[in-house]
């Protein structure tokens, strides 16, 4: 199961009830922080999870909303003992601006490791799951994010029996581990069916609406998406400034056909998102208004 945590969803400006922009999942003991807006310290604090197992920090991009609180929160990492290796990943420039935000945070008792996305798109892969990078479209240079949890296919005893797999191979082959036995190799789909339907969770944001989007939050367990402004008037006000409306948000999702979508990143302006929100679910019913700690779990669909 994928637990995830909207940690703020505030654009711009933190505000007294909406810290800036943060998200954060948990799975196999491994967390993923995307985006670190100022607040999201206090909201992690508040959620009651951890600092230390934070292993990946993601970035859509370089604006001070979504990458501010960053320094304090790799103090306060040092500060809980953390010795092990902390990837991020974003766009190009990456290892140059936290270089240049660690101006502050200089001594730290672990190594941070830097992946700079290379291209439109991009897949990392780690402990049990995937995160796949896609380029938007934003004034500077800007990423969304899918996470994927991949599921394998069901264990198939007549096909290993059938392949003549031996039973002390078994086990293994089943976590996706390839196995030589007496100079035979042996390799999972040798014993499993065809993969399932694992967990996929997609989040962008600080966009105009984009094919790109809709590329990788189709069928997605859970699309978490920007909504800059309610109000319809401010249309031409999000294209300028390249962000979305609610309305363009839910026509991403109508299009995509996600489970569920949960709007973010408002503007400092609007100050109750669910007011808009009937109008919003006549375009895509699954549409919710996101909040600071709006939590969830996602887990396999039942077979």
């Amino acid at each position: 199961m994928l637990d995830v945590c909207l940690l703020g969803t505030g654009g711009m400006m933190p505000l007294p009830y909406r810290k800036l922009t943060s998200l954060m999942t948990r799975f196999n003991g491994s967390s993923v922080l995307i985006d670190c807006g100022e607040g999201t310290q206090v909201a992690i604090k508040e959620k009651g999870w951890s600092f230390k197992p934070i292993d990946v920090i993601c970035f859509t991009h370089y604006h001070a909303d979504h990458i501010s609180g960053l320094p304090g929160l790799l103090l306060t990492m040092g500060n809980a003992e953390r010795t092990e290796p902390l990837l991020m990943i974003g766009p190009r420039g990456l290892e140059r601006v936290v270089s240049s935000l660690r101006i502050i945070a200089p001594e730290l008792p672990f190594p941070i490791e830097f992946m700079e996305i290379p291209q439109k798109e991009a897949t990392y892969t780690f402990n049990g799951f995937c995160i796949d990078a896609f380029r938007v479209n934003h004034n500077v240079p800007c990423y969304g994010y899918r996470i994927r949890v991949p599921r394998a296919g069901k264990f198939q005893l007549e096909q290993a029996l059938a392949a003549n797999v031996p039973k002390q191979a078994w086990s293994r082959l089943q976590k996706g581990e390839l196995v030589e036995i007496d100079g035979i190799l042996y390799t999972p789909d040798m014993v499993l069916g065809p993969e399932r339907r694992g967990i996929k969770l997609t989040y962008c944001t600080d966009t105009r609406p984009v094919p790109m989007i809709v590329k990788y939050a189709e069928d997605a367990d859970l699309f978490i998406c920007e909504g800059m402004y309610g109000e319809k008037e401010k249309e031409s006000k999000a294209m300028e400034y390249k962000h979305m409306t609610f309305y363009e948000a839910a026509m991403l999702a109508r299009k995509a056909r996600p489970k569920e979508m949960w709007l973010t990143h408002y503007s400092p302006s609007l100050v109750r998102a669910e007011d808009f929100m009937e109008d919003v679910r006549q375009i895509f019913p699954g549409a919710m208004a996101g909040k600071d700690l709006k939590s969830t779990v996602l887990t396999f669909p039942e077979e």
